[in-house]
């Protein structure tokens, strides 16, 4: 994978980077509402569909349409993503309530969410102020100062099957539910999530009401698991690639971290438009005004970009054994590299 130094000089100074980008920020509300309406509409047919081949008891259509219909529950939360940003309408309003309105469907109370993503955009690739809209992740002494009980948690945290498997469902379906590491925040959190929820159980309670609560939970569920962990890897693979940018507040620099610690997750086609171009991620942190129908026309325009920090589908699953920071390097490594290297 080339290095920064690589790509060229141009490339070296993110910072210079944003006065080309700005020019992207502007959306277009028509092609807005019509990537609102190919993926709200789309979703509710898949749903739709699963529901009839239920009835039916065509298994084969029901098991087919689960993972298109996650990947439009997963395209409606990108919207969401760009709505928080400010960046998928012109207007504040028109992007809250949106927002508000799939955070619904995505079980992510909207306002929390907007707020604690924030934070990650602000933080990104600091060591000094880990712990709110990332991975959990220590750097390599952090990990050995740990007790035995303390590593085999960590270890545990980082294993696929609960990255992937449980870790997004405890996310989605309860951690969301209640903004418990939110506290001292005020009320803010605590009403968009008691609100969200609320808006949630009528929903769900109306559908089930309208189909039986067996097979409301026989369609739903699925969908909700597989978008879920299909985001959860999305963030994961975005920042925790090979190459990526970790440092302490002194050497900490918000364009350098977003260009160099946020990845291009160079994915096929279709897999780029269920996603809504989010790979784009380098370019996204750079300028996260920028709608997400947009991204590509930066990398058009802009092919310097394309090559910093870029990540195929097949380089990404390597990306799960990396595991530690390890500060002597400056890169992050995996917990059998640590063995051999500190013993």
């Amino acid at each position: 994978m080339p290095t920064a130094v690589q790509c060229g000089a141009a490339q070296s100074d993110a910072k210079s980077w944003m006065a080309r980008l700005n020019g992207y920020r502007q959306s277009d509300p028509r092609r807005s509402v019509w990537e609102l309406l190919i993926t709200a509409i789309p979703f509710a047919l898949a749903w739709s569909a699963m529901l009839t081949a239920l009835k039916l008891e065509q298994f084969w259509l029901y098991a087919l349409l689960i993972m298109p219909a996650a990947g439009f529950l997963v395209r409606l939360f990108m919207i969401q993503h760009d709505c928080g940003h400010g960046s998928f309408f012109g207007n504040r309003s028109g992007n809250d309530w949106t927002g508000r309105a799939i955070g619904v469907l995505t079980l992510t109370p909207y306002d929390h969410w907007k707020r604690s993503h924030a934070i990650h955009h602000a933080s990104s690739g600091n060591l000094d102020r880990r712990g709110i809209g990332d991975v959990d992740t220590l750097t390599v002494r952090e990990y050995l100062a740990r007790s035995r009980w303390g590593r085999i948690q960590y270890r545990l945290y980082r294993h696929p099957l609960v990255m992937f498997g449980i870790g997004p469902i405890y996310v989605f379906l309860l951690q969301s539910r209640l903004p418990l590491g939110f506290v001292r925040k005020g009320w803010a959190p605590w009403v968009s999530t008691m609100t969200t929820n609320l808006a949630v159980a009528l929903t769900a309670g109306l559908l089930i009401w309208s189909v039986g609560i067996g097979p409301f939970l026989l369609v739903h569920l699925p969908i909700v698991c597989l978008a879920a962990a299909a985001g959860v890897w999305l963030f994961y693979v975005q920042h925790q690639f090979e190459g990526t940018h970790w440092s302490g507040n002194e050497g900490w620099e918000f364009h350098e971290a977003a260009l160099h610690g946020s990845s291009h997750y160079d994915l096929p086609g279709v897999l780029r438009w269920f996603t809504a171009n989010i790979g784009m991620h380098h370019v996204h942190h750079l300028c996260s005004r920028i709608p997400y129908y947009r991204l590509p026309e930066v990398l058009r325009d802009h092919p310097d970009l394309r090559d910093i920090g870029r990540l195929t589908l097949w380089e990404s699953f390597g990306c799960v054994r990396l595991t530690l920071w390890d500060d002597r390097q400056r890169r992050l490594i995996s917990f059998r590299e640590m063995g051999q290297l500190y013993g």
